[in-house]
């Protein structure tokens, strides 16, 4: 299977504070794979230098074989590299619509203009509602994104990383605040919407982890500690010493 994605050496520091040693990571074409580790590993770093917020103090980053070291977000977006990110960034004060309307409208390579009626443009209204009836937000349509749930914002904020149609997703922290059952139905969410696409996770919700990835990377301390399938990974002694046994703990408690 070819990779997707791979960086080779990549090294990152802030002001001399050495965050990412050496990580050379790899994934698969058509995988789910996770990037898990303890708070301060590197892994919203990792995927900082990926799509293009941070350049690398060393190393390279490539996609489909091309390196991509350092190009800008919106560069990577037009080649098919989409993110959602750990905190909320959707734009609070349009509605549902218009959010994921300025998805498509960047897939279809539109841009607006004064002479140009954008309400008008028929196909690009038609397949913007039937994201929204895909993810369930057809009666929050003309909602503000500010009067959202919790759960139903971060739905639009993934779908929003899936609506330029890319062919890898980064999505961090999805589950992050989320209810039980808002978890759930984001996980299902995911799995719908990315059929057929690479995924690349962080997460700390083992739970979803485990019943989401293919494959899983454990940072450390700003290096790859180890990678492996699920069980491969719940069976490492390192890793349980250095992240899961911490986890299981708090679970317990």
């Amino acid at each position: 299977m070819n990779n997707i994605l791979e960086t080779k050496g990549l090294y990152h520091d802030f002001d001399g504070l050495q965050v990412l040693f050496d990580v050379n990571l790899q994934i698969r074409e058509g995988e789910c794979h996770a990037v898990i580790g303890p708070n301060g590993a590197g892994k919203t770093t990792l995927f900082n230098v990926i799509t293009g917020t941070y350049k690398p103090s060393k190393g390279q980053v490539f996609f489909k074989g091309r390196e991509i070291t350092g190009m800008q977000p919106c560069d990577l977006c037009r080649l098919g590299i989409g993110r959602s990110f750990q905190i909320t960034t959707t734009f609070s004060r349009l509605t549902t619509f218009q959010n994921l309307r300025m998805g498509i409208l960047s897939k279809k390579g539109v841009r607006f203009n004064f002479f140009k009626r954008v309400d008008k443009m028929e196909e690009i209204t038609r397949e913007t509602d039937d994201l929204l009836r895909r993810i369930n937000l057809m009666g929050e349509r003309n909602f503000p994104v500010s009067a959202l749930s919790y759960g139903k914002h971060r739905a639009l904020e993934i779908s929003l990383a899936m609506s330029t149609d890319p062919d890898l997703v980064l999505l961090d922290e999805f589950a992050a605040g989320m209810s039980r059952d808002e978890t759930h139905n984001a996980v299902e969410l995911i799995k719908k919407m990315t059929e057929g696409k690479t995924v690349v996770l962080i997460e700390h919700d083992m739970d979803v982890v485990f019943s989401l990835a293919d494959r899983i990377t454990v940072l450390h301390r700003g290096q790859i500690l180890a990678v492996g399938t699920p069980q491969e990974i719940r069976q490492n002694q390192e890793v349980k010493d250095a992240y899961l046994g911490d986890l299981e703990v708090n679970a317990a408690c």
